[in-house]
């Protein structure tokens, strides 16, 4: 197994400096590092789909990401998958303390060696590999979150035909669907039905 070092920047927005290793990016990168991994995909276009999201948060190049690297990261993704499915934010932090008892390491800090600002870490070292380090960041970031805003910090997309996960944006009302197009799709499918239903009630 080839290890390497991350530094993990993770900008919240483009160009943004002071949004290093915000704990939001994150978590949204655990989201759609879950949402990749659980996909039936061809084992190549998963390793490109999971190298993308990688890049698109900031990973440093090389990624010396390989196809041996996939089961260990598919097994981290079903172990976080319980964390945003959970019932409320009692069940997310019994998930995420279970997760970090059996599966991180000692919280310590580190600058990887200058190249980062110092940030937390719960995995065993800067060169941990990419399961190891994937678990642990991912839980690290989604117990901050849950910390700072008191409630589950992520969910389940509601649609019946997408089982994504997702990290919502703030404090605002409860999110249900992933995504803008799942809510559309869901509010067009329900207006169908509502429509159906008037046809073939009592004339």
């Amino acid at each position: 197994m080839r290890y390497i070092r991350r530094v993990s920047p993770a900008p919240a927005t483009p160009g943004d400096g002071a949004a290093r290793h915000s704990v939001l990016a994150n978590a949204r990168r655990a989201a759609d590092l879950v949402n990749v991994l659980s996909r039936p995909d061809p084992r190549p276009a998963r390793l490109a789909e999971v190298a993308a999201v990688l890049r698109a948060y900031g990973e440093s190049e090389p990624l010396g990401l390989t196809e041996a690297d996939l089961p260990g990261l598919r097994e981290a993704a079903d172990a976080l998958r319980p964390v945003f499915a959970a019932d409320g934010v009692d069940a997310a932090a019994r998930v995420l303390n279970a997760l970090l008892a059996e599966r991180t390491g000692p919280l310590r800090l580190t600058a990887h060696g200058g190249a980062s600002p110092w940030h937390p870490h719960v995995d065993r070292d800067d060169e941990a590999p990419w399961a190891e380090w994937f678990l642990a960041s991912s839980c690290l970031s989604l117990a901050v979150l849950l910390w700072d805003r008191g409630r589950a910090p992520g969910g389940v997309c509601a649609s019946g035909t997408c089982q994504d996960v997702f990290v919502p944006q703030g404090s605002g009302q409860e999110r249900r669907y992933c995504s803008r197009r799942c809510a559309t799709r869901e509010r067009v499918a329900a207006h169908r039905r509502a429509k159906g239903a008037g046809r073939s009630g009592p004339g």
